[in-house]
């Protein structure tokens, strides 16, 4: 029997967060930020992960910053044995509110929640297009969040583009927070804990490599530019990884270019570049731009998504998605301009001053209250 603290005062919420976390990126890290947050307000929050195996990150407290985490670890395509374990698990924990995270989450957290008659809301990250696949997985996303008590969306272009798809009131606008992860590394010990040198120009990239994210923009962007005295670390990992080191060997950049692969705390590296570059062809509200603005390093982005109701041409460039021409020469410019250190501090004075965690927090939370049912006296 899972066991929950009776601890908390009796008017916190108790939030059940599911997720089916891949690599950790935005949505893992928000939705971990998230439940820690609410836990420091005063409500028992905790995480489902639905993982494959029970080596995941954040199958395990010490990957989700403490907050208490209730894993269901099975094969993939397990979907009904997920929605089971999770209905069980649901009538232990006894939640106001399930919040899914994630297509995955919101129809095995659907399935189970509307079996307990629990409220249930989802997080919209962003959408990644692509091929039918994906549409299709997004065709059944809104689908069953259409039913949900409530659905986020993380910018105001997401909240504009969904809304004629979601019944009046049903569609929040709740924009990402800065959640202060781990400690950022000083530039020289960044640049250790990837290899490189302590002298010359870096550019970096982190993320998924996969095709909304637009490692290859990038890419094709390098072999336009006008300078050669940079080089280039792409952070992560992903199906594109294979493709794109044939591309740096056709482009002859294998000298300037170097794949890091996945690493580990990659929001703390930041500050080992010079600038740093996000070339998506689609965003939600991206956690890593938030990591570059706190680390106080020039950005130059595209304009896609949520990113410009995070920065504005005052605090970054911005360029049109998959305009290679365009980014060659907005990276130019960045490393040339004299500006560009000035541009990052203005970047990071909106980042502490717009994007708290308080205010997220209470907007959630206002949520969360809104959309719960009366608690018995007898619940606890």
């Amino acid at each position: 029997m899972t066991k929950r603290s009776d601890e908390a005062p009796r008017d916190s919420l108790r939030i059940t967060h599911v997720l089916a976390p891949g690599e950790i990126g935005g949505l893992e890290r928000v939705a971990v930020g998230l439940a820690a947050s609410l836990r420091s307000a005063g409500h028992d929050a905790r995480l489902v992960p639905i993982v494959e195996e029970a080596s995941h990150t954040l199958a395990h407290p010490t990957g989700t910053s403490g907050v208490p985490v209730h894993p269901i670890v099975l094969p993939p395509h397990s979907y009904l044995r997920e929605s089971v374990r999770l209905r069980r698990l649901l009538q232990e924990l006894r939640p106001d509110v399930i919040h899914t995270h994630g297509y995955h989450a919101d129809v095995v957290g659907g399935l189970a929640a509307w079996s307990q008659g629990v409220p249930v809301v989802s997080t919209l990250h962003g959408f990644t297009g692509g091929g039918r696949k994906n549409r299709m997985y997004e065709i059944l996303q809104r689908s069953f969040t259409r039913r949900f008590a409530a659905t986020i969306a993380v910018s105001r272009p997401m909240q504009a583009a969904l809304s004629p798809l979601y019944p009046p009131n049903r569609l929040r606008l709740i924009r990402n927070a800065w959640c202060n992860g781990q400690p950022l590394l000083s530039r020289d010990a960044a640049r250790r804990k990837l290899s490189l040198p302590m002298s010359g120009l870096v550019i970096g990239w982190v993320g998924r490599l996969s095709r909304e994210k637009g490692p290859d923009v990038l890419l094709d962007s390098i072999g336009r530019s006008r300078r050669n005295d940079y080089a280039v670390s792409f952070v992560g990992s992903g199906r594109l990884e294979a493709e794109l080191r044939g591309r740096t060997s056709s482009l002859d950049l294998d000298d300037r270019i170097r794949f890091h692969g996945a690493v580990p705390g990659a929001g703390s590296l930041l500050r080992a570049f010079d600038l740093f570059v996000m070339s998506s062809r689609t965003e939600g509200t991206p956690m890593v731009l938030f990591e570059a603005m706190a680390a106080g390093v020039p950005v130059v982005t595209t304009d896609v998504g949520g990113i410009p109701d995070v920065v504005s041409p005052e605090e970054a460039v911005l360029v049109p998605s998959e305009d290679a021409a365009a980014l060659a020469t907005a990276i130019d410019e960045s490393l040339d301009h004299p500006d560009a250190r000035a541009r990052a501090a203005r970047a990071e004075k909106r980042l502490h001053g717009e994007c708290g965690v308080d205010a997220w927090v209470e907007a959630h939370t206002l949520l969360y209250r809104s959309i719960s049912r009366p608690r018995s006296k007898t619940s606890f």
